[in-house]
């Protein structure tokens, strides 16, 4: 018995392995396409050009935490902005943002990567702050140094997601954090990011 369990152990671990090498550069080719596609969905517009990744890393409430940022131009070379990767805990675990912003901070628009929140409640995040919604749910157009970017249940300008306030204040503070942390200290000093590996 013992035999045959090794046996079948073996062949499945096999199986699983050449399954994997087939299916990795198929899924990291996917990933790239839709992180392409999600920069120029959060940058309003198709006609960009995207530097190489950077990696920027800040300390944040005592945490340490990593921006994937990437510098956008038009084609002429005019500087349009940068989209960046950044995430927070939400109610289900990771909520990964990838957010645009223009030069002067304000937010482009926005597109979730990546969660585990609830379907039809905390999901929503992909949806609710999209500008179609109004001014108190939309983030776009705004500069989170300029409002009170936080749910209007804790003093903010911002409506949380019926039902799903811990998801909204993820969300939120992803953007905030990201803010903070490339726009400003990069308006602010001059501080350059670091080549991702």
């Amino acid at each position: 018995m013992a035999l045959v369990l090794t046996i079948i152990a073996v062949v499945a671990g096999a199986a699983l392995a050449a399954v994997n090498a087939v299916t990795a550069p198929q899924i990291e080719k996917i990933n790239a396409d839709n992180l392409a596609a999600g920069i120029k969905e959060v940058m309003g517009s198709d006609k960009i050009n995207v530097a190489e990744p950077q990696q920027k890393t800040a300390t944040v409430a005592g945490k340490e935490k990593t921006f994937i940022v990437y510098d956008v131009t038009d084609d002429s070379g005019a500087k349009l902005g940068k989209a960046v990767q950044t995430s927070e805990n939400g109610f289900g675990g990771e909520l990964q943002v990838l957010v645009g912003f223009d030069q002067e901070g304000t937010i482009l628009g926005y597109t979730i990567l990546q969660h585990a929140e609830t379907p039809g409640l905390g999901a929503k995040a992909g949806d609710w702050f999209q500008k179609e919604n109004g001014e108190k749910r939309t983030v776009v157009g705004k500069t989170p140094g300029k409002v009170n970017f936080t749910v209007s249940k804790d003093g903010g300008d911002i409506d949380a997601i019926t039902a799903s306030t811990i998801t909204s204040r993820a969300f939120l503070l992803a953007i905030k954090n990201a803010y903070d942390n490339v726009c400003v200290t990069d308006a602010n000093t001059g501080a350059t990011t670091q080549a991702k590996n």
